[in-house]
C-alpha cells in the first residue's frame, strides 16, 4: 500500500544535503498511528523547522503494516537518513488512561488499562508523567516501532499523543479562569480536553465516521459536564477548517468557536502549517 502524501516541506534537496552531513543540532519527531505517519525535523540552533510532512494511509493498518510503511519512509526520504541529536516517537492510539499521581503504582499498569482498553497479556505497557496535572498517563506503545527505532538510532524518547496534547493545553491554560473545551481533530477520531480554571476536567478520545457522530459526542460531553452550549468556549485544533462540514455542524449548536494556536517560536523553511494544525507533532520538541 502506498503512502498518500498530504503536506510537504520545500527545498528538500538542499535540506537533505545539510542533514546528511551529520549535524548534531537536528531533532526528529515522528508521530505514528494506524491511519498515518507524520514527521518533522528541527534545527535547534536556528530554531527552524526544516522539514514537515504528513502521510495518510488509504485505510487503517495494523502495527505490522505500519512498521512496513515506516521502513519505506526511511528508505525513501533522504532527509531521514542523517544523524539526530534527539528523536521523539509519538504513539497515537486509544490505548491510554490517566491515573492520579497519588494513586499510581507501577506494578499495576495493566490493571489501570483493562477497564477501558482491550489489551493483551503480551502487550508492553508504558507511562508518562504529566506534572501540570499531577497525573500519570498509562498506555500501550507500538513496541515493534520502538524496537525498530532503537535498532536504527539507539536511545530515543517516546510518549503517548495524549500526554503531549494535555500538557500543551494546560500550558496554554495556566492563567485561565474560564471553561474551555479543546477538540483536536484527526482523520477518523478526535480528542476532547476540557479545562476549567486552568485545571483538567476531562480527557477522552472518540472515533467518528460522520459529522453527526462528531456533534453527538461533543454535545454529549458538554451535557455530562453541565456545560451549556450557548456559553461553551470551543477551541478547535488539528485537521479542521471553517470550510469543513465538522465546523459547520458544530457552529449550529455552539456559537463560541475559535481556532487554537501552538505556543511556539519556530521559523519554518518552506510552507508553514496553520497555527492550530498538527498540534501534537509540532509541540513535541
Amino acid at each position: 500500500m502506498k503512502l498518500k502524501q498530504v503536506v510537504t516541506g520545500q527545498k528538500l534537496m538542499a535540506i537533505a544535503n545539510n542533514i546528511t552531513k551529520k549535524h548534531t543540532n537536528l531533532e526528529l519527531s515522528i508521530q505514528i498511528s494506524l491511519s498515518g505517519l507524520s514527521f518533522s525535523i528541527l534545527n535547534r540552533d536556528s530554531n527552524t523547522i526544516l522539514v514537515f510532512k504528513v502521510y495518510n494511509f488509504e485505510k487503517n493498518l495494523n502495527p505490522i503494516e505500519v512498521l512496513d510503511q515506516l521502513k519505506q519512509l526511511f528508505a525513501k526520504e533522504t532527509v531521514l537518513q542523517g544523524q539526530f541529536a534527539n528523536i521523539v516517537i509519538i504513539h497515537d492510539n486509544d490505548l491510554s488512561t490517566l491515573v492520579p499521581q497519588e494513586l499510581f503504582n507501577e506494578s499495576h499498569l495493566a490493571d489501570y488499562l483493562k477497564f477501558n482498553s482491550k489489551i493483551l497479556k503480551s502487550d508492553f505497557i508504558a507511562y508518562d508523567t504529566i506534572a501540570l496535572n499531577n497525573s500519570v498517563n498509562v498506555y500501550v506503545p507500538y513496541i515493534n516501532i520502538n524496537n525498530y527505532i532503537y535498532d536504527k538510532f539507539g536511545a530515543f524518547t517516546f510518549k503517548h499523543v495524549s500526554t503531549i496534547l494535555i500538557d500543551s493545553i494546560l500550558q496554554l491554560e495556566k492563567e485561565s479562569n474560564t471553561n474551555n473545551m479543546y477538540v483536536n481533530v484527526g482523520d477518523n477520531h478526535f480528542e476532547i480536553v476540557v479545562v476549567s480554571n486552568s485545571n483538567l476536567q476531562l480527557y477522552n478520545r472518540f472515533s467518528f465516521h460522520t459529522k453527526e457522530d462528531f456533534i453527538y459526542y461533543l454535545l454529549f460531553t458538554a451535557e455530562q459536564l453541565n456545560l451549556n452550549p450557548e456559553h461553551l468556549n470551543l477551541v478547535l485544533l488539528g485537521a479542521i477548517t471553517k470550510e469543513n462540514d465538522l465546523y459547520h455542524i458544530a457552529y449550529k449548536y455552539i456559537r463560541n468557536i475559535t481556532f487554537g494556536a501552538r505556543k511556539e517560536t519556530y521559523k519554518y523553511l518552506g510552507s508553514q502549517p496553520s497555527k492550530y494544525s498538527n498540534f501534537t507533532l509540532l509541540n513535541s520538541f
